[in-house]
Parts: C-alpha cells; structure tokens; sequence
C-alpha cells in the first residue's frame, strides 16, 4: 500500500512541476504573490549558498508578519533541520534511523536538482524563477515527522509548529502556492517509502531506551 502511494505521490510531483514550467499555474502564484503575501520582501537580496546554510544571515527584519515567518520556520531551514533530524535519528533504533536520514538527504538532493533543472515562466518579482520545489516545506514535514517518532508525547505540538510554519512560507514571501505543493507532494512521497519503518504504531521500533533505563546483566 505504502509504496502505491508513493508512486501516485512522485507522480503528482512530476505532473505539478510539468505544470509549473509550462506556466499552467502562473496565474495562481502571481495571484497569491498580490494578495496573500503581506510579510514579504521582494526587494531583499538573492540568497546565497552561505545564506542557505547559516540560519537568518541574509533576514531583511523589515516588518512584523516577516519576523514572525522567519523566526517560525527557522527549524526547517536546512543547518537547523539537519541537526534536528541527526538528534532524532540518534534515539531510534537503526531502522527507523536510517529511514529518516535517507528521507532526508533524498528530500534535499531532489529539492536542489528540480530547482537547478526546472524555471518556470517570469512571476512578475525576482526569486521565484527557479523556487520550485520548497525546501522549507519538504524540511518542515521532515523535522515534525522525526521529532514525533523521537519524542512521542511532542507529536502534537510538533504537528500545530509545521502547519503554522508551512502557512507562513507563503504568508511570509518565501514561496509561492505551487513550490509549497510540490515540496508537499515530493515529502509525501519520500515518507511512504519509509513509513512501515518509522515507530508509529509499531512495538518494533520503538524509541531506544537509555543505558539507565536498560537492564543490567546481573538482573537478567
């Protein structure tokens, strides 16, 4: 079943980057770029490769709504995100472990490749020709999905943090309807490949226990 859904899943994110760069959604995105934007900042510079990888280096701090964006989708930039999913892994067994490193590493190989091999057609402001898919969408699933196989009693919290923060990518200027999609799309797939091996549900994979909490030879 899982990995039906992640081939309709990879599929959808084919087709909407198919739709993207023929320009299908153009009219959308520069709709949402006009009206449900209010935190953005299209006159701020061009991310750099070290703004990419240092958490707020190049944040314009120029108004309230874009504050609030930056600071809620601060652990879904990537240095931040890589360090969560790293902690987390460390607590679970190997398995769910290595299952959600590779979801990792794959979200963000694929997130740099679309974006390098797809531009979609002018949006009207500088930033968005080559956005698609959203890096801060595909890291946010991540981060709650790993935090919640982790730390089970935050699940709910982590849960309410990535919809907030997947709301404010958009609503804070840093991506427009249909980069959010695909990086939905493109995490939903990735994490159907994966999910009969994280502990959600599952006694097998359950949080690895402490050394002081692990019984001692003696009390064997």
């Amino acid at each position: 079943m899982y990995q039906r859904s992640a081939v309709l899943l990879a599929s959808a994110y084919a087709a909407l980057a198919g739709l993207v760069a023929d320009g299908r959604l153009t009219h959308a995105d520069r709709w949402a770029i006009h009206h449900a934007m209010p935190g953005a900042d299209f006159a701020a510079e061009k991310q750099t490769l070290v703004g990419a990888l240092v958490p707020l280096w190049n944040a314009p701090w120029h108004g309230a709504v874009h504050i609030v964006a930056e600071l809620l989708t601060l652990p879904a930039s990537f240095t931040p995100a890589a360090a969560i999913v790293a902690v987390a892994a460390l607590r679970l067994p190997r398995r769910p472990a290595v299952a959600l490193a590779a979801a990792y590493v794959f979200g963000n190989v694929a997130e740099v490749v679309t974006k390098a091999a797809l531009t979609r057609p002018p949006l009207g402001v500088s930033g968005f020709d080559s956005s698609y898919p959203s890096g801060h969408a595909i890291r946010a699933v991540l981060v709650a999905v790993a935090v919640g196989a982790a730390w089970p009693r935050a699940r709910v919290w982590v849960a309410g943090w990535a919809s907030c923060a997947i709301a404010f990518i958009e609503i804070g200027g840093f991506h427009v309807p249909s980069d959010i999609a695909g990086g939905l799309l493109l995490t939903g797939a990735l994490l159907a490949t994966t999910w009969s091996s994280l502990p959600f549900g599952s006694r097998a994979t359950a949080v690895r226990p402490s050394p002081a909490c692990r019984p001692s030879s003696r009390a064997r």
